[in-house]
């Protein structure tokens, strides 16, 4: 859990857009709203899934949210779940562990799509830092740690700046990863969340979904 979570006004460091009803209702209509309209798209990416290898249609990542809660973060499975074949628990470009199916859902985010019901739960909200595992969450300082005030988003600053992550991770030695993303990457995502969150409002939100979009288009 967050230690510095019950000090004095901790939540007066990040604007009030960050926690108020109407970014919780902009969240619940978009999300509910998108669920229904995309619903086809759901149910083909699903059987594209269970009919090009084995394993189930969703993925839940345990992640660490808002105020340092335990979540199953959903994904549609773009790995291969054979046991057999290893390796890190980061992904990078070309991993031989992603599916043919895998590739593209990854290319074009829909393997992230189910997450838009982690919203409709209250566990993610549709922009804001993304959700890390707990032992990467953990080697943060205790001022970096303040971003688990925030509610965990499907796209945010970060992501957009890191869109090309997993290339980047591609350049790095595998035996040199963990060290890398921990010392490196999760600081300045971090950082950048943080930033956001000071600066937050509905339009800041809005340009953020819009520069996700045509960044996925492009």
């Amino acid at each position: 859990m967050l230690e510095s979570y019950e000090s004095a006004q901790p939540r007066a460091i990040f604007r009030h857009w960050n926690y108020s009803a109407g970014k919780r209702c902009f969240d619940l209509v978009c999300a509910s709203v998108s669920l229904l309209l995309i619903s086809p798209v759901l149910l083909v990416v699903a059987l594209l899934v269970k009919c090009t290898s084995r394993g189930p249609v969703l993925y839940s990542h345990r992640r660490v949210g808002k105020d340092g809660a335990r979540f199953g973060v959903l994904k549609f499975r773009t790995m291969s779940a054979n046991r057999q074949i290893t390796g890190p628990s980061l992904t990078r470009k070309g991993d031989r562990r992603i599916t043919g199916i895998g590739r593209v859902l990854r290319k074009w985010k829909l393997d992230e799509l189910p997450q838009l019901v982690n919203v409709v739960r209250g566990e993610m909200s549709l922009v804001g830092p993304r959700p890390d595992a707990p032992k990467y969450v953990d080697k943060l300082t205790s001022e970096q740690k303040l971003v688990l005030l925030l509610r965990p988003g499907i796209t945010g600053a970060a992501s957009l700046e890191f869109r090309d992550e997993e290339a980047m991770l591609s350049q790095v030695a595998e035996d040199q990863l963990e060290e890398f993303y921990s010392a490196e990457v999760l600081p300045a995502k971090v950082r950048l969340d943080m930033d956001y969150a000071r600066r937050a409002n509905f339009l800041t939100d809005l340009v953020i979904l819009l520069r996700t979009a045509g960044a996925i288009i492009r």
